[in-house]
């Protein structure tokens, strides 16, 4: 990490209440050639056509050129070019794809944006992190089922969460940390930014980022960081007298409880503060289900992050919480049906099966096979850090 980045992350970790100002000054040419090398070369270009081989051809004077713009504030963000994924479930996934110089800008205020809530992210957070990810997400899961004393199990999911996330929510957020308005207005250029669809027309979102921006989960991370983590650590745990943990990768989360009560408390207020920020549930993947060893075998299935949890048999009479890759996605029941597999063609099966899993499966896969046996548990994180008790109240009533 530069130098400059490193004091941002060495003040936002010491003072809890400070507001950053003259980010926007820190765009300059040192940042965004450190950028430039974190910016992936072969994908789809955007609306301009100018591909990272042929941005990377000039690349100085390129640079140059954006940071002498960004000075006297001529920079303007592009089009983004919109693309549609399928989804698992036969509908489509948009994805928005910026320009190469935007994804440049992006990836430096990314970097700012990292340094200073890198120091105020929760343990519980585990989604675009430097250091952690999905396999840490569904390892640190399955430990508090098996050693925590949760019994209740909260399947929430929210409905089209990067559509919908609120601008103005997002700045007031952003504000609580940051004091600098030519910054805070470059992530509003890009928030406002037109979508090219694919039909030719040119939309104009008033909610939502694009998928595909490379500031996207920074900024996401934050709104959820305000309405969800935070919420979650002030008000609902102490208002628990069980266990209650929250684990959340970007916009998949799940929530458990050692009391039904409690769980049938959050569960209800879950769909009134989502609300209150844009966002809605989505009914029909939403509902608090029993999850405990004392349940008949087979009952009690969630699934997080790709991954199916259930309690299985250690044999006399002993239980462990374990996870398999879902069968609904053509992926056999278990990891260890995998990794058992010695021909190459079986490796190379399960290598196309769990690449259609989410983020983080064929991380855990690898892992395994070096292993030759299912993915060893990570050592259990600690509980909370003191300073988030000290940690700034939103001013912005969040």
């Amino acid at each position: 990490m530069p130098t400059s980045l490193q004091g941002i992350a060495t003040k936002a970790q010491k003072q809890k209440r400070d507001r950053f100002r003259n980010l926007y000054g820190m765009l300059n040419e040192e940042l965004l050639r450190e950028s430039w090398r974190e910016i992936k070369k072969h994908v789809a270009y955007g609306v301009d056509e100018v591909s990272a081989q042929d941005y990377e051809q000039q690349l100085e004077e390129n640079i140059r050129d954006l940071v002498e713009r960004l000075k006297q504030k001529r920079y303007r963000a592009k089009l983004v070019k919109r693309h549609y994924l399928p989804k698992g479930n036969g509908q489509l996934r948009p994805l928005g794809i910026p320009a190469v110089e935007d994804k440049l800008l992006q990836g430096a205020v990314t970097r700012l944006l990292e340094a200073i809530y890198e120091q105020d992210c929760l343990p519980c957070s585990y989604g675009y992190r430097p250091g952690i990810g999905a396999v840490d997400a569904v390892d640190e899961l399955r430990v508090k089922l098996q050693f925590g004393y949760y019994h209740y199990v909260v399947e929430a999911d929210s409905k089209g969460f990067f559509d919908n996330l609120d601008h103005e929510w997002l700045v007031r957020m952003l504000a609580e940390r940051i004091d600098d308005r030519a910054f805070l207005g470059l992530i509003r250029k890009w928030l406002r930014a037109g979508i090219l669809d694919t039909t030719g027309a040119i939309l104009h979102p008033v909610t939502g980022t694009p998928q595909g921006g490379v500031v996207t989960p920074a900024l996401s991370n934050v709104y959820l960081h305000y309405v969800l983590d935070l919420w979650f650590e002030r008000v609902i745990k102490p208002q628990c007298r069980g266990e209650a943990c929250l684990l959340r990768y970007a916009d998949d989360y799940i929530c458990a409880f050692e009391s039904k009560a409690e769980a049938e408390r959050f569960y209800a207020a879950l769909g009134p503060r989502l609300k209150k920020f844009g966002l809605a549930l989505a009914p029909e993947k939403t509902r608090v289900l029993p999850f405990s060893r004392h349940q008949p075998p087979g009952q009690g299935r969630f699934e997080f992050l790709g991954f199916e949890f259930y309690w299985g048999s250690c044999g006399e009479g002993t239980f462990e919480a374990a996870y398999g890759t879902c069968e609904a996605a053509g992926v056999p029941a278990t990891l260890h049906s995998l990794v058992s597999e010695e021909s190459p063609s079986a490796a190379q099966r399960a290598g196309q099966a769990v690449k259609r899993q989410t983020p983080g499966v064929l991380q855990l896969l690898r892992r395994a096979r070096e292993q030759r046996e299912p993915p060893a548990l990570l050592r259990r994180r600690g509980t909370y850090p003191h300073e988030v008790a000290q940690s700034a109240e939103p001013t912005a009533q969040l």
